[in-house]
């Protein structure tokens, strides 16, 4: 969209309908590069970026929007100046970015994209912009937050090259420089929204939650999950004054509850993340197939440790890469197979990692060696009985040598009668198995009802 009368004309549309997701089309940078082009181009009759002054440039804007909003109730003097702040950074914003991809400049084009966002903030702080503008606010958070990632990408591959001999730097310390400086600007987003007094029909709170899952995608991106769960101590608190959490955008309750449910998740609160992550995948449209793949990445792990449940293969159906991850491990899993869940664990290590879900799936291999000394107590039999009619009973009384000589098959490595006692004594503390041992008899009984909770053996 040129810098003209349709721009103008666009804008004093979104004003008349109070349309923010209208407005916010105008500071798009979504366009080819010579759509940018002819952006910067519009403002400037030479077509050369030193041609137009910016006192002239910022005087062409002002007439332009006045003259667009000059029937508008409820738009003054004061707005508009904040305005043509915004769009005179975005018109400086279009001319780096149209040449971006010749010149590889995403640092210039990341720090003018900041001056643009931080129009719009001084736009509420001091411009009397309305709750309904803040759609802008999710354009130029969002796409701040892509060309920091841009930027530190750039200057780390330029770094690889330009200090390789120099054993006093430290590439790690400006490895996501860009990034965390974005952060700290969609922290003053934030508080914009959450600092608003306003009645909450016409609130900047409504645009909390889209900043807000910017903000953990950031915080991720840099590891610093610490910083995630500031950001829900502070909602927790003030969540009395804010509108109800299931009134906003199905899309951000998903994006949302998915990254609160890793954050439980990486404390292993498997309960809560499992809650949160389960009322995500409830939520999420059937058709955002990646949505659904990522809060399955930590579900399925959840579940095996919640109640010991292992994914089906029609569920991971339409997923072929958590098929990968997943389906070899869980055939292990429900067949106890001790040595081949080791292999599988260890060929998908470096993905599991990646995932942070590692750890909790090495806890999978209780639920293995579970599963097989399961099939030590089924194999046993049954008690003979008493008299003919009496409901047989399974044996309960099981040597632990039978159980040694399991483990030994199922882990393909001797293991002696000591180091079994010691992990039957583990299953059994953490309510895996119901029973004791006897080491004067060197046997394990176990109890008659229900030997193998959640297993109906």
């Amino acid at each position: 969209m040129e810098f003209g009368p349709a721009l103008y004309h666009e804008f004093g549309e979104a004003w008349k309908t109070r349309d923010g997701y209208r407005l916010a089309k105008t500071i798009s940078p979504e366009l080819t590069p010579s759509q940018l082009s002819s952006i910067w181009q519009s403002a400037n009759g030479a077509g050369s970026y030193k041609a137009a002054r910016d006192d002239d440039v910022k005087a062409a804007i002002k007439r332009g929007l006045s003259s667009s909003s000059a029937r508008l109730d409820g738009i003054g003097q004061k707005e508009i100046k904040g305005w043509v702040e915004v769009y005179f950074a975005y018109w400086q914003a279009a001319g780096i970015l149209a040449q971006v991809q010749q010149t590889s400049s995403w640092t210039n084009a990341y720090e003018q994209w900041k001056v643009l966002i931080n129009a719009l903030i001084q736009g509420y702080n001091s411009h009397e912009f309305e709750a309904w503008t803040i759609p802008c606010l999710y354009v130029a958070g969002k796409h701040l937050r892509l060309f920091a990632m841009q930027a530190d990408e750039h200057t780390s591959v330029n770094d690889n090259s330009a200090t390789a001999f120099q054993d006093d730097f430290d590439p790690e310390l400006q490895k996501h420089q860009k990034l965390e400086d974005c952060a700290r600007v969609l922290n003053k987003v934030f508080t914009i929204c959450l600092s608003d007094r306003a009645p909450l029909e016409e609130s900047r709170k409504w645009g909390l939650y889209y900043i807000v899952n910017l903000l953990f995608k950031t915080y991720f991106k840099l590891n610093a999950t610490g910083l995630s769960k500031n950001v829900l101590r502070i909602l927790t608190a003030g969540r009395g004054d804010m509108p109800d959490f299931h009134a906003f955008p199905k899309s951000q309750q998903v994006t949302f509850k998915y990254h609160e449910g890793v954050l439980c998740f990486l404390e292993e609160n498997y309960a809560e993340a499992e809650k949160h992550l389960t009322e995500a995948w409830n939520t999420c449209h059937k058709d955002a197939m990646r949505n659904k793949e990522l809060i399955l990445t930590y579900l399925i792990p959840c579940h095996l440790i919640t109640t010991h449940t292992l994914p089906t293969e029609k569920l991971l159906e339409p997923y072929p890469r958590l098929q990968k991850l997943f389906l070899p491990l869980s055939r292990c899993i429900k067949h106890g197979e001790l040595h081949k869940f080791d292999i599988a664990l260890q060929e998908a290590e470096d993905e599991f990692v990646k995932r942070r879900i590692y750890l909790t799936l090495e806890r999978g291999r209780d639920i293995a060696l579970r599963n097989l000394l399961r099939k030590v107590f089924i194999a046993g039999g049954f008690e003979p009985v008493a008299k003919e009619g009496d409901k047989p009973f399974r044996r309960t009384r099981i040597p632990v040598a039978e159980f040694a000589a399991a483990i030994s098959l199922g882990s393909e490595e001797k293991v002696d009668n000591d180091e079994v006692e010691c992990l039957l004594a583990n299953m059994i503390y953490k309510g895996l198995i119901k029973g004791y041992i006897s080491r004067e008899r060197s046997i394990v009984v176990l109890s008659k009802s229900g030997a193998f909770p959640g297993t109906g053996v």
